[in-house]
């Protein structure tokens, strides 16, 4: 079956948003419905890793393939989920916002490391959990996706990161350095309908972005916040939570906005 990979930066500059739990879940969905999916964690806190049930290792990262140290299929990591790989992340990550920096090709730099995995076309979703901050490793990120998730808190403040993002989107589009980038969609997250704010707020951004926001609306759920404590998706944890019911309901949602394989293929793996 022939596959037509695609990569998708998750990113949000304002932290407590879902961003994680969204990578974490939406890789974890995917694969139940048979999808390949390669999550590469970005973040130096690693909790896209450990959700996934791996624990942090020095030297296992993308940080030896971006100093041109190692090879990027080197440092795939199989999960306890079948179809789910991930590159780990660890502490010394953080360096490469210092070294990418002295490099005049740092914005291309992620995508030159991504590209033979890429061109493999091995995995259906390559998802990039980016760093919570707008430094040079979330902006070289973002110039090797096609397309960027944007998970959204339902609270007013959240509005104005997701006009940070849209700025680096045109600025990265303007610039040259990925003129193709999209917005992919945008998730509400943490949604609880019994309050005026997260309805007012869903229905603004609705109004604002029409249909790049994603029907599926992700609830407040206990389950799917003590999950990673466990080193499980929800989606694992307690398959008959809200939580995880909506991420299969997201996942769904996203595989037909991005199909990988033919309309065939897509149609019988989605039900």
């Amino acid at each position: 079956m022939q596959i037509n990979t695609r990569v998708i930066a998750i990113a949000n500059q304002k932290g407590g948003v879902g961003k994680t739990t969204t990578v974490v879940n939406l890789a974890a969905a995917l694969s139940k419905m048979k999808r390949t999916v390669l999550v590469i964690d970005l973040d130096p806190q690693a909790n896209a890793t450990t959700g996934l049930g791996l624990q942090p290792q020095e030297g296992v990262s993308l940080y030896p393939c971006l100093l041109g140290t190692q090879q990027i299929a080197d440092m795939i990591q199989p999960t306890p989920y079948e179809n789910l790989n991930v590159i780990p992340s660890e502490v010394n990550l953080s360096g490469s916002e210092i070294d990418l920096a002295q490099r005049p090709d740092r914005l291309q730099i992620v995508r030159n490391v991504l590209q033979a995995i890429r061109d493999a076309n091995v995995f259906d979703y390559i998802l990039l959990d980016c760093p919570p901050s707008l430094g040079i490793l979330m902006t070289s990120t973002l110039a090797a996706a096609d397309g960027i998730l944007v998970p959204m808190q339902a609270e007013y403040y959240a509005l104005e990161g997701l006009g940070v993002m849209q700025n680096l989107i045109e600025r990265l589009k303007a610039n040259g350095a990925n003129p193709a980038l999209e917005l992919n969609g945008i998730l509400m997250t943490m949604f609880d309908g019994r309050t005026r704010l997260s309805t007012d707020v869903a229905a603004e951004v609705r109004n604002h972005f029409g249909d790049k926001v994603f029907e599926t609306m992700i609830p407040r759920n206990i389950r799917t916040s003590e999950a990673p404590s466990f080193g499980q998706p929800v989606v694992f944890y307690d398959p008959s939570c809200r939580g995880a019911e909506a991420y299969r309901d997201f996942a769904k949602e996203f595989a037909r906005r991005n199909p990988t394989r033919s309309a065939e293929a897509d149609t019988e793996e989605t039900k």
